[in-house]
């Protein structure tokens, strides 16, 4: 088999099409949101929203509704239960979160226990990748462009509301509105990504890509173009992994991106944990250093990066915001 044959033998089947258009819409919309819920910390929040809609997503198919609806529903009730519980008792929000969205993820499993149908439930579980449908393709297309479309028209403002809420109230903003509209964006998103890998594995298509690009830049505006080219290109690797060693498509494609992430983690030239030490160990051999030398030289520029680290808090947030609104 050659290169080409490769490549194109896949696509031959229209049930490898669909899977790869599938795949590439919601690793796209999920890496662009992913860079915000990073920036934000609500990586746990994440987690909690992508698995509270399957109860949602449940009951919109008994009720013959479309998945996004009973998504966006169950995705706001979990935001409105997790501050319920932190505001009204002495539980605090990460031990809210975890109440609230394995309560909501356990009542899912419950309705697709006892719920009578003629397909396979499980796959919002777990995803169905190579059984898309044309008119499941026809929605996730729909959604995606919907949630890729806000997410892009009202960039400055989420990263405004990222940095700093107080300074994007004080601008005539609705910092209130600003994380409710992002949290519907994550639900739809979870949605898109469910008939790809299931709600088990979505946070991680909404958490991965954008930590993957946290380590490789510290622009924002960069962040937002490596983070779904990355996606993107694992989403490929996995479906043509998948075909080739007849594994899960859903699972394969997360796996990619968890090894592009430990690759970046080790070998990022600038906060890789042995890239950064390659590169200071270059400098020094450049320099002609002694050892000695080289070891007061490496104290020093520690002692100066702790001091820059310290002086850091001392910048508004308010310039800090207006500096990524600006890249």
């Amino acid at each position: 088999m050659n290169l080409v044959d490769f490549f194109l033998e896949p696509l031959s089947y229209d049930f490898m099409t669909r899977a790869l258009a599938t795949t590439l819409i919601a690793s796209i919309v999920c890496a662009v949101l992913s860079c915000w819920l990073v920036l934000i910390g609500w990586s746990l929040m994440g987690d909690a929203v992508s698995h509270a809609v399957l109860p949602g997503v449940v009951l919109a198919y008994i009720a013959g509704a479309p998945f996004a609806l009973g998504a966006v529903l169950f995705g706001f009730l979990a935001v409105a239960l997790i501050g319920a519980v932190r505001d009204t008792s002495r539980v605090k929000e990460d031990a809210a979160i975890g109440i609230v969205f394995t309560t909501l993820f356990a009542l899912g499993l419950v309705l697709i226990s006892v719920t009578p149908s003629q397909t396979d439930l499980n796959h919002i579980i777990f995803g169905n990748l190579l059984g898309v449908s044309q008119g499941e393709l026809v929605q996730i297309v729909i959604l995606g462009a919907i949630t890729f479309a806000v997410l892009i028209a009202k960039r400055r403002d989420f990263t405004l509301f990222a940095f700093d809420p107080t300074h994007a109230h004080a601008i005539g903003l609705n910092p209130r509105l600003l994380g409710a509209t992002l949290l519907g964006l994550l639900a739809l998103t979870s949605v898109v990504a469910l008939q790809a890998v299931g709600v088990v594995l979505v946070v991680a298509m909404l958490i991965i890509p954008g930590a993957t690009a946290y380590l490789l830049t510290d622009r924002f505006s960069r962040m937002l173009i490596i983070a779904p080219a990355i996606s993107a290109l694992c989403a490929v690797v996995g479906l043509y992994f998948s075909y080739y060693l007849d594994a899960a498509s859903g699972g394969m494609v997360v796996l990619a991106q968890g090894a592009v992430f430990a690759l970046v983690y080790l070998f990022s030239p600038r906060h890789g944990l042995i890239g950064t030490r390659l590169l200071a160990r270059r400098r020094r051999r450049g320099l002609g250093m002694e050892p000695s030398a080289a070891a007061d030289a490496a104290a020093g520029v520690d002692v100066g990066a702790g001091a820059a680290d310290a002086a850091l808090p001392a910048v508004s947030a308010a310039g800090a915001a207006r500096g990524a609104i600006q890249n």
